[in-house]
């Protein structure tokens, strides 16, 4: 047929066409379906597609299909990528949706980083790590030998942990590859802390001391702690005479202890001369916390240093630097007429006092002194101590588990077996390792040391993040 010809026909069949019922329409076209060839039903199916398939994602604007995007879930959104190149794109360009399903999994987030593709593979690992914590599949064990007797002093810091023994030593170790660093002689040990440079250890023979790692040689020498009240009536075993914990601050020039005496000492570390005791106590002081307030309040300013002690019923808060003598600023239980204990874990960020106790976790907000916030675990509270508390997660322990806790919901979202370690209800025996994951994981702090406990054949019992692949 003719070009003008076919025209003309083509315009008398259309407005035939829509001359004619939707059922006649129908029935025509189904007709014409039954005469069509291979070729044309192919045409007809392609033509159908751009008519009755639109694509909205490509032809919104890009801010609202963003907008559109926030709204499904992380699972969905991942399918969504699998749709075709065009809706990939779109979604691998959204930003704010990946930091988003990032933040919901307690994964910190730099708002510096603009780039989609880089958050949604943050959430890919973030997710392959809950779910590890969840399995029971996050972390892994290792153990240091090296120690002849118990060993009751622990303490950690960037990538080196600290022992002390019965067997009279200190020994300082790479916790990656597992080496002894550094050993030397010394007292026995009950607590210990350390830097670069000098070990500072507090000993069940009633003094502290400080020394020289390069050269071992004991460089300070502190003593003034003694016995006290009912205390001597232990003097047997020599427990009245446990320097329980201690801190300090180059700073300052500070040193802090807390003993079986009931007393908190200050000490000039250099001179090491005792400048300062804190009395008020009526029970062991089981640890002391020196740290920088990050909050104002009557009693205190931003960029002071604070002083805290604990017993078994109560947390004091000292001035560091005042007179001799100075008074109590505040004194903090969870009852008032003293029946529910404290666990000796502390913790303080310059903003926060986050302790342990019979009924559960306590957390104080330190500008005002209020108890800001009570966990009960799902467990028995007076079994669970606790290791560390962020602004995600919280890191508790009990005879068998360690137990990673999400704090937006206070439920368990990880835990890992532990072995019979060494029970101590001081609790020096056993300590974290890394903590800043606590306030949200980054894919770079979910690495090195997680907890550390003494064991009954006098080695340390580590457990370690697994990597993350």
């Amino acid at each position: 047929m003719e070009k003008a010809a076919f025209e003309r026909w083509l315009e008398s069949v259309s407005t035939s066409f829509l001359a004619l019922s939707d059922q006649q329409r129908n029935q025509s076209l189904d007709h014409l379906i039954s005469l069509s060839g291979a070729a044309q039903l192919r045409h007809l199916s392609n033509g159908l597609e751009a008519l009755l398939k639109r694509d909205f994602l490509r032809l919104l604007p890009l801010e609202l299909a963003f907008y559109l995007l926030r709204w499904l879930d992380p699972q969905t959104l991942l399918t969504c990528c699998l749709v075709c190149k065009q809706w990939n794109k779109v979604i691998n360009t959204c930003t704010e949706v990946w930091q988003s399903v990032c933040r919901d999994l307690g994964w910190r987030i730099d708002e510096s980083i603009q780039d989609a593709v880089h958050w949604k593979g943050v959430y890919l690992k973030a997710k392959l790590r809950m779910k590890q914590l969840r399995e029971e599949d996050a972390f892994e064990t290792s153990s240091l030998i090296g120690h002849s007797a118990r060993v009751y002093a622990l303490y950690y810091r960037d990538g080196l942990l600290c022992t002390g023994s019965d067997d009279l030593s200190a020994k300082l170790w790479d916790v990656r590859t597992g080496q002894c660093v550094y050993g030397i002689q010394t007292h026995t040990c009950a607590t210990v802390k350390f830097d670069e440079q000098k070990l500072v250890t507090g000993s069940f023979d009633n003094t502290i001391a400080c020394w020289e790692w390069s050269t071992g040689a004991k460089i300070q020498q502190f003593r003034g702690h003694t016995g006290a009240g009912w205390c001597q009536a232990l003097s047997a075993n020599g427990t009245k005479k446990i320097i329980f914990s201690i801190d300090y601050n180059d700073e300052l020039d500070t040193l802090v202890s807390g003993s079986a005496d009931f007393t908190v000492k200050v000490w000039s570390l250099s001179a090491g001369t005792c400048v300062n005791t804190l009395t008020g106590h009526t029970e062991w002081v089981t640890k002391v916390h020196l740290q920088k307030c990050e909050v104002e309040s009557m009693m205190h300013s931003p960029g002071d240093y604070i002083l805290l002690s604990v017993d078994k019923y109560e947390i004091k808060v000292w001035p560091i630097g005042c007179e001799i003598n100075c008074k109590c600023l505040k004194t903090l239980s969870v009852s008032e007429d003293r029946s529910v204990c404290l666990q000796p874990r502390l913790q303080f960020d310059g903003r926060y006092i986050v302790c342990c106790s019979d009924l559960g976790i306590y957390q104080w907000d330190f500008a005002s002194f209020d108890v800001i916030r009570v966990i009960k675990p799902q467990q028995e509270p007076s079994s669970l101590s606790l290791l560390g508390f962020g602004d995600v997660f919280a890191l508790l322990f009990d005879n068998h588990h360690l137990h990673v806790m999400d704090l937006r919901t206070e439920v368990t979202v990880g835990r890992w077996p532990l072995p019979a370690y060494r029970k101590s209800k001081r609790g020096s025996s056993f300590l974290p390792g890394v903590t800043s994951w606590l306030n949200g994981l980054d894919g770079k702090n979910d690495a090195g040391l997680v907890f550390a406990t003494s064991m009954p054949d006098h080695s340390i019992h580590l457990v370690l993040w697994r990597e993350n692949g």
